[in-house]
Protein backbone atom coordinates (compact mmCIF):
# COMPACT_ATOMS: atom_id res chain seq x y z
CA UNK A 1 0.00 0.00 0.00
CA UNK A 2 1.50 3.23 -0.82
CA UNK A 3 1.71 6.30 0.52
CA UNK A 4 -0.44 9.04 -0.52
CA UNK A 5 0.43 12.78 -2.01
CA UNK A 6 -1.55 15.59 -0.59
CA UNK A 7 -2.95 18.60 -2.12
CA UNK A 8 -2.32 21.81 -1.45
CA UNK A 9 -4.13 22.49 1.66
CA UNK A 10 -3.97 26.37 2.83
CA UNK A 11 -6.49 27.67 5.35
CA UNK A 12 -7.23 31.44 5.48
CA UNK A 13 -6.75 33.00 9.55
CA UNK A 14 -7.42 36.33 11.14
CA UNK A 15 -3.34 36.59 10.90
CA UNK A 16 -0.96 37.38 7.69
CA UNK A 17 1.42 35.02 6.71
CA UNK A 18 2.45 32.12 3.96
CA UNK A 19 4.69 32.93 1.74
CA UNK A 20 7.13 30.83 3.56
CA UNK A 21 4.91 27.83 3.27
CA UNK A 22 4.32 28.98 -0.28
CA UNK A 23 8.43 28.44 -1.03
CA UNK A 24 8.39 24.87 0.95
CA UNK A 25 5.89 23.08 -0.69
CA UNK A 26 6.29 25.02 -3.92
CA UNK A 27 2.44 26.16 -4.09
CA UNK A 28 0.50 29.34 -4.72
CA UNK A 29 -0.38 31.41 -1.76
CA UNK A 30 -3.69 33.43 -2.97
CA UNK A 31 -4.09 35.63 0.25
CA UNK A 32 -1.86 37.53 2.44
CA UNK A 33 -3.88 35.85 5.25
CA UNK A 34 -3.29 32.22 4.17
CA UNK A 35 -0.35 31.12 6.76
CA UNK A 36 -1.80 27.77 7.84
CA UNK A 37 -1.11 24.70 5.51
CA UNK A 38 -3.28 21.59 7.64
CA UNK A 39 -1.18 18.04 6.73
CA UNK A 40 -2.67 14.62 6.92
CA UNK A 41 -5.76 16.66 8.53
CA UNK A 42 -8.90 14.57 9.31
CA UNK A 43 -10.29 16.91 11.64
CA UNK A 44 -12.21 20.48 10.76
CA UNK A 45 -11.55 24.15 12.27
CA UNK A 46 -13.59 24.83 15.40
CA UNK A 47 -15.56 27.87 13.41
CA UNK A 48 -15.67 26.30 10.03
CA UNK A 49 -16.88 22.27 9.54
CA UNK A 50 -15.40 22.42 5.94
CA UNK A 51 -11.86 23.99 6.75
CA UNK A 52 -9.12 21.68 7.04
CA UNK A 53 -9.53 17.88 6.26
CA UNK A 54 -7.02 17.06 3.50
CA UNK A 55 -7.43 15.92 0.36
CA UNK A 56 -5.08 13.47 -1.64
CA UNK A 57 -3.44 14.95 -4.74
CA UNK A 58 -6.44 12.84 -6.74
CA UNK A 59 -9.26 14.62 -4.42
CA UNK A 60 -9.93 11.99 -2.01
CA UNK A 61 -10.64 13.39 1.24
CA UNK A 62 -8.27 11.45 3.75
CA UNK A 63 -10.39 10.85 6.07
CA UNK A 64 -12.73 8.90 3.73
CA UNK A 65 -10.23 6.80 2.91
CA UNK A 66 -9.25 5.90 6.30
CA UNK A 67 -12.78 5.00 7.47
CA UNK A 68 -12.80 2.55 4.29
CA UNK A 69 -10.40 1.00 4.65
CA UNK A 70 -8.93 1.62 8.60
CA UNK A 71 -6.16 -1.61 8.50
CA UNK A 72 -4.58 -0.41 5.61
CA UNK A 73 -4.24 3.05 6.91
CA UNK A 74 -3.80 2.66 10.27
CA UNK A 75 -3.48 -1.42 11.68
CA UNK A 76 -7.05 -1.38 13.52
CA UNK A 77 -10.05 -2.99 12.48
CA UNK A 78 -12.39 0.34 12.59
CA UNK A 79 -11.81 4.34 12.54
CA UNK A 80 -13.99 7.42 12.32
CA UNK A 81 -11.18 8.40 10.47
CA UNK A 82 -9.49 9.72 13.19
CA UNK A 83 -5.69 9.20 12.72
CA UNK A 84 -4.60 10.65 16.09
CA UNK A 85 -3.07 13.55 15.18
CA UNK A 86 -2.76 17.06 12.94
CA UNK A 87 0.30 18.38 11.41
CA UNK A 88 0.32 22.11 10.23
CA UNK A 89 2.75 24.20 8.69
CA UNK A 90 2.35 27.38 10.18
CA UNK A 91 3.93 31.16 8.60
CA UNK A 92 3.43 33.87 11.85
CA UNK A 93 3.76 36.93 9.67
CA UNK A 94 2.52 38.64 12.65
CA UNK A 95 2.40 38.15 16.47
CA UNK A 96 -0.74 35.48 17.49
CA UNK A 97 -2.70 35.70 20.51
CA UNK A 98 -1.84 34.71 23.53
CA UNK A 99 -4.31 31.48 24.42
CA UNK A 100 -4.58 28.32 26.16
CA UNK A 101 -5.60 24.57 25.09
CA UNK A 102 -7.48 22.07 27.11
CA UNK A 103 -6.12 18.96 28.42
CA UNK A 104 -7.79 15.47 27.60
CA UNK A 105 -9.13 15.19 30.98
CA UNK A 106 -11.06 18.83 31.05
CA UNK A 107 -12.01 17.95 27.27
CA UNK A 108 -13.40 14.45 27.83
CA UNK A 109 -15.89 16.06 31.13
CA UNK A 110 -17.27 19.32 29.01
CA UNK A 111 -16.38 18.94 25.44
CA UNK A 112 -17.23 15.73 24.79
CA UNK A 113 -13.87 14.38 23.38
CA UNK A 114 -10.60 12.14 24.31
CA UNK A 115 -8.64 14.66 22.94
CA UNK A 116 -7.00 18.06 24.51
CA UNK A 117 -4.01 19.77 22.47
CA UNK A 118 -1.12 19.17 23.77
CA UNK A 119 1.01 20.81 20.57
CA UNK A 120 4.84 21.31 19.85
CA UNK A 121 6.65 23.21 17.45
CA UNK A 122 9.56 22.53 15.29
CA UNK A 123 11.34 25.87 13.73
CA UNK A 124 12.15 25.64 10.51
CA UNK A 125 12.78 29.57 9.70
CA UNK A 126 12.86 32.48 11.96
CA UNK A 127 14.11 36.25 11.89
CA UNK A 128 17.20 37.46 13.85
CA UNK A 129 14.98 38.60 16.71
CA UNK A 130 11.96 36.04 16.57
CA UNK A 131 10.75 34.72 19.56
CA UNK A 132 7.96 32.78 20.78
CA UNK A 133 6.22 32.73 24.47
CA UNK A 134 5.52 29.75 26.79
CA UNK A 135 4.36 29.75 30.15
CA UNK A 136 4.19 32.58 33.06
CA UNK A 137 7.08 33.50 34.13
CA UNK A 138 5.52 34.22 37.69
CA UNK A 139 2.18 32.66 39.43
CA UNK A 140 -0.29 34.79 38.24
CA UNK A 141 -3.27 35.84 40.81
CA UNK A 142 -6.62 34.29 39.10
CA UNK A 143 -8.59 37.55 39.45
CA UNK A 144 -5.62 39.51 37.80
CA UNK A 145 -5.63 37.45 35.05
CA UNK A 146 -9.19 37.35 34.77
CA UNK A 147 -8.92 41.57 34.91
CA UNK A 148 -6.54 41.55 32.13
CA UNK A 149 -8.26 39.40 29.99
CA UNK A 150 -11.81 40.97 30.40
CA UNK A 151 -9.59 44.73 29.50
CA UNK A 152 -7.84 42.98 26.96
CA UNK A 153 -4.44 44.22 28.97
CA UNK A 154 -2.24 42.74 25.57
CA UNK A 155 1.26 44.38 28.08
CA UNK A 156 0.08 42.87 30.69
CA UNK A 157 -0.41 39.15 29.22
CA UNK A 158 2.64 38.82 26.67
CA UNK A 159 5.19 40.44 30.05
CA UNK A 160 3.95 37.58 31.75
CA UNK A 161 4.89 35.07 29.76
CA UNK A 162 8.52 33.53 29.21
CA UNK A 163 10.12 34.85 25.89
CA UNK A 164 11.98 32.35 24.10
CA UNK A 165 14.38 33.45 21.10
CA UNK A 166 14.15 30.41 18.23
CA UNK A 167 16.14 29.81 15.58
CA UNK A 168 15.73 26.61 13.15
CA UNK A 169 16.15 23.13 14.48
CA UNK A 170 14.06 24.58 18.05
CA UNK A 171 11.86 21.71 19.04
CA UNK A 172 9.18 22.97 21.77
CA UNK A 173 6.54 21.22 23.65
CA UNK A 174 3.40 23.21 24.78
CA UNK A 175 1.74 21.49 27.53
CA UNK A 176 -1.72 21.66 27.60
CA UNK A 177 -3.43 24.16 29.90
CA UNK A 178 0.06 26.60 29.23
CA UNK A 179 -0.56 30.25 28.23
CA UNK A 180 1.45 30.67 25.15
CA UNK A 181 1.74 33.01 21.63
CA UNK A 182 3.81 32.51 18.65
CA UNK A 183 5.67 35.84 17.68
CA UNK A 184 6.30 37.31 14.19
CA UNK A 185 8.74 35.85 11.92
CA UNK A 186 8.20 32.30 13.21
CA UNK A 187 8.02 28.97 10.45
CA UNK A 188 7.74 25.78 12.58
CA UNK A 189 5.79 22.52 11.84
CA UNK A 190 3.28 22.09 14.23
CA UNK A 191 2.22 18.54 15.80
CA UNK A 192 -0.82 18.64 17.98
CA UNK A 193 -4.01 16.61 19.46
CA UNK A 194 -5.92 16.72 16.80
CA UNK A 195 -8.08 19.54 17.94
CA UNK A 196 -8.92 22.98 17.20
CA UNK A 197 -9.87 23.76 20.89
CA UNK A 198 -8.61 27.01 21.97
CA UNK A 199 -9.34 29.23 24.86
CA UNK A 200 -8.60 33.28 23.63
CA UNK A 201 -7.28 35.27 26.46
CA UNK A 202 -5.89 38.26 23.87
CA UNK A 203 -8.98 37.90 21.00
CA UNK A 204 -8.25 41.98 20.70
CA UNK A 205 -5.93 40.73 17.85
CA UNK A 206 -8.05 38.05 16.35
CA UNK A 207 -11.54 38.51 15.00
CA UNK A 208 -12.98 36.66 17.17
CA UNK A 209 -15.41 38.07 20.43
CA UNK A 210 -14.84 37.50 23.71
CA UNK A 211 -18.14 35.29 23.27
CA UNK A 212 -16.12 33.57 20.67
CA UNK A 213 -13.59 32.97 23.18
CA UNK A 214 -14.33 30.66 25.52
CA UNK A 215 -14.77 27.02 23.61
CA UNK A 216 -19.10 27.73 24.51
CA UNK A 217 -18.26 27.19 27.95
CA UNK A 218 -18.24 30.63 29.74
CA UNK A 219 -14.90 32.35 31.19
CA UNK A 220 -15.51 31.06 34.31
CA UNK A 221 -15.33 27.49 33.49
CA UNK A 222 -13.03 27.54 30.81
CA UNK A 223 -10.54 29.16 32.81
CA UNK A 224 -10.00 25.95 34.39
CA UNK A 225 -8.10 24.65 32.18
CA UNK A 226 -5.65 27.13 32.46
CA UNK A 227 -2.71 27.05 34.48
CA UNK A 228 -1.93 30.07 36.64
CA UNK A 229 1.60 28.86 37.69
CA UNK A 230 5.01 29.32 37.40
CA UNK A 231 6.85 27.80 34.63
CA UNK A 232 10.46 27.38 36.58
CA UNK A 233 13.54 27.90 34.53
CA UNK A 234 14.42 23.96 34.79
CA UNK A 235 10.72 23.00 33.73
CA UNK A 236 10.83 25.45 30.79
CA UNK A 237 14.39 24.15 29.92
CA UNK A 238 12.73 20.39 29.79
CA UNK A 239 10.01 21.58 27.40
CA UNK A 240 13.13 22.70 24.75
CA UNK A 241 15.41 20.20 22.32
CA UNK A 242 17.33 21.99 19.82
CA UNK A 243 18.33 19.67 16.94
CA UNK A 244 21.10 20.51 13.73
CA UNK A 245 18.50 20.35 10.54
CA UNK A 246 21.41 19.76 8.55
CA UNK A 247 23.05 16.88 10.61
CA UNK A 248 23.16 13.27 9.08
CA UNK A 249 19.89 11.34 9.64
CA UNK A 250 20.78 8.37 8.99
CA UNK A 251 18.97 7.03 11.95
CA UNK A 252 16.15 8.72 12.54
CA UNK A 253 16.44 12.01 14.97
CA UNK A 254 14.29 12.75 17.85
CA UNK A 255 13.34 16.60 16.75
CA UNK A 256 11.12 17.35 20.32
CA UNK A 257 11.42 16.43 24.29
CA UNK A 258 10.52 13.18 25.43
CA UNK A 259 7.60 14.42 27.22
CA UNK A 260 6.38 14.57 24.11
CA UNK A 261 5.70 10.87 23.21
CA UNK A 262 2.55 10.08 24.63
CA UNK A 263 1.05 12.75 22.47
CA UNK A 264 3.21 12.42 19.12
CA UNK A 265 6.15 11.59 17.57
CA UNK A 266 8.12 14.15 15.08
CA UNK A 267 11.68 12.75 13.51
CA UNK A 268 13.92 13.70 10.90
CA UNK A 269 15.03 11.53 8.39
CA UNK A 270 17.85 11.36 5.91
CA UNK A 271 18.87 8.27 3.79
CA UNK A 272 19.04 5.09 5.60
CA UNK A 273 16.79 6.15 8.25
CA UNK A 274 13.91 3.18 9.16
CA UNK A 275 10.76 3.91 9.98
CA UNK A 276 8.58 2.07 11.98
CA UNK A 277 4.92 0.91 10.15
CA UNK A 278 2.18 3.02 11.25
CA UNK A 279 0.36 6.71 10.08
CA UNK A 280 2.73 9.24 9.86
CA UNK A 281 2.31 12.32 7.97
CA UNK A 282 5.79 13.38 6.22
CA UNK A 283 6.88 16.90 4.12
CA UNK A 284 9.98 16.62 2.06
CA UNK A 285 12.14 19.80 3.63
CA UNK A 286 14.88 19.30 0.76
CA UNK A 287 16.48 16.73 -1.76
CA UNK A 288 14.74 14.32 -3.62
CA UNK A 289 14.63 10.30 -3.63
CA UNK A 290 12.48 7.86 -2.62
CA UNK A 291 10.73 6.25 0.65
CA UNK A 292 10.72 2.42 0.27
CA UNK A 293 8.51 0.28 1.82
CA UNK A 294 7.01 -3.08 1.91
CA UNK A 295 7.55 -3.97 -1.57
CA UNK A 296 6.71 -0.57 -2.51
CA UNK A 297 8.18 2.78 -2.76
CA UNK A 298 7.07 6.57 -4.07
CA UNK A 299 9.53 8.93 -5.48
CA UNK A 300 9.69 12.32 -3.70
CA UNK A 301 11.46 15.74 -3.71
CA UNK A 302 11.52 19.04 -1.66
CA UNK A 303 8.45 20.63 -0.77
CA UNK A 304 5.89 16.77 -0.94
CA UNK A 305 3.12 16.32 1.95
CA UNK A 306 2.06 12.55 2.06
CA UNK A 307 -0.16 10.55 4.34
CA UNK A 308 2.06 7.18 5.02
CA UNK A 309 -0.34 4.16 5.50
CA UNK A 310 0.09 2.04 8.35
CA UNK A 311 -0.21 -0.69 5.11
CA UNK A 312 3.02 0.62 3.41
CA UNK A 313 5.43 -0.95 6.05
CA UNK A 314 8.72 -0.23 7.86
CA UNK A 315 10.08 2.00 5.34
CA UNK A 316 13.50 4.06 4.51
CA UNK A 317 14.64 7.05 2.60
CA UNK A 318 16.48 6.82 -0.13
CA UNK A 319 18.80 9.52 -2.06
CA UNK A 320 19.50 13.14 -0.72
CA UNK A 321 15.60 13.57 1.11
CA UNK A 322 15.62 14.97 4.34
CA UNK A 323 12.34 14.63 5.80
CA UNK A 324 10.42 15.26 9.20
CA UNK A 325 7.86 12.28 10.08
CA UNK A 326 5.21 13.40 12.80
CA UNK A 327 3.50 10.15 14.09
CA UNK A 328 0.57 10.00 16.35
CA UNK A 329 1.78 8.59 20.45
CA UNK A 330 -0.48 6.84 22.50
CA UNK A 331 -3.36 5.73 21.37
CA UNK A 332 -6.84 7.14 23.19
CA UNK A 333 -9.75 5.50 25.25
CA UNK A 334 -12.01 6.50 22.47
CA UNK A 335 -11.03 6.98 18.89
CA UNK A 336 -12.50 10.65 17.32
CA UNK A 337 -12.38 13.88 17.76
CA UNK A 338 -13.88 17.58 16.40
Amino acid sequence: MKPAFLAPNLVEHFYVGGPKIGALRGIEVTSPRQPEEWIAATVSRADAPGVGPARTAEGDLLRDLVVKDPRGWLGTETSDGDVGILVKLLDAGERLPVHVHPDRAFAARHLDCPYGKTEAWLVLDATDDAAVYLGWNADVDPDELARARDEQDNAWLLGHLNRIEVRPGDGILVPAGTAHAIGAGVFITEVQEPTDFSILLEWSVTTSTREESHLGLGFDLAMQAVSTKALAADELAALQVHTDLSASAATALALLPEAARPFFRLDLAGAGARMPAGFAAVIVLEGSGTLRGDGDEVEVQQGAALAVPAGFGDWTVTGDARVVVARPGDPVTRAGAR
